[in-house]
């Protein structure tokens, strides 16, 4: 599995969707964490996760995200994602801190390996390349996501440090 590089990211949107809805399932409606939602939908409710999920989706894909880079598995599907955001000014971040928004910062997010996929190494794969990709355009690789979540205690392990709490969340930094 290569990883691919995403031209025109709003092209996937249906397609990322049932990625994304895959991974909701596979992680009992852990992620994505859904925050926003009151009510978060059963993980047999493809509909119900569409309805709250793809207006977030159409606007990171179009508005937010710099580059999206995907794997696909033998028959095409898509397994993988990790998208960068690098270039802060002008976008409505309200969930990155002052104190990070500057020209050498570069986020990683939508991070996401399907669960059946786990375990195999992908997500090592991407995570390094986003990494890499980042170096090469002269920025810090930070991640920001919820403490309780897993992913928290795979990027430690990956040599990401703590660097603040900043509202619900926890930012992280790449040693």
């Amino acid at each position: 599995m290569g990883i691919e590089k995403v031209q025109e990211p709003l092209s996937l949107k249906d397609e990322l969707l049932h990625f994304v809805f895959r991974v909701y399932r596979g992680t009992d409606g852990a992620y994505p964490a859904l925050e926003w939602v009151e009510e978060k939908p059963s993980i047999d409710d493809f509909e119900g996760f569409r309805e709250v999920y793809e207006p977030f989706l159409e606007f990171r894909l179009g508005k937010e995200f710099d580059e999206l880079y995907i794997l696909r598995d033998e028959e095409g599907r898509i397994t993988g994602t990790v998208a960068l955001v690098y270039d802060l000014k002008g976008k409505d971040v309200w969930w990155v801190p002052d104190e990070i928004k500057d020209g050498k910062t570069g986020l990683i997010e939508f991070f996401m390996v399907e669960p059946t996929y786990r375990g195999k190494g992908y997500g090592s794969k991407l995570l390094e390349f986003a990494i890499e990709r980042l170096r090469k355009l002269g920025r810090e690789a930070y991640v920001i996501t919820f403490p309780e979540l897993e992913a928290y205690s795979y990027y430690i392990r990956k040599g990401f440090v703590k660097v603040m709490d900043y509202r619900e969340f926890v930012v992280l930094k790449r040693k």
